[in-house]
């Protein structure tokens, strides 16, 4: 099965989140903010993808992007924004941080589903 950690600081977000993915047939973990996520990826956690808020406090989706490109153990990770922010430049900003897809909110769950799909497909190539 796949496997899904969504990073959000918004509980009620976290929880929509979590059922949208589950309704895909994904694994998911959620994580209310960034540093336990980039924590659990430390320690080993192996996820096929992050799906990470973009405006969080103290550490944002952002820098957990940049975090995990960083690192080459990770290159095969998808990563996948989401944020109520639909402005090219933030948009542009993520993906030449090395984002592998960008959603925004309200997130329409086709839009969400064939994000991940095609992040994922183009990690494992």
């Amino acid at each position: 099965m796949t496997i899904i950690w969504h990073v959000d600081d918004d509980q009620e977000m976290l929880n929509a989140m979590d059922l949208m993915l589950s309704m895909l047939g994904f694994e998911t973990k959620p994580f209310m903010h960034a540093r336990p996520a980039a924590q659990a990826l430390l320690s080993g956690g192996n996820p096929d993808a992050l799906l990470l808020d973009i405006n969080m406090p103290e550490v944002s989706g952002l820098d957990v992007l940049e975090f995990v490109r960083r690192n080459p153990k990770w290159n095969k990770l998808a990563v996948v924004m989401l944020s109520t922010e639909a402005a090219d430049v933030t948009v542009d900003k993520a993906m030449k941080l090395g984002a592998d897809g960008y959603v925004t909110k309200p997130v329409m769950i086709d839009e969400l589903e064939r994000e991940l799909k095609n992040a994922i497909a183009k990690r494992k190539k």
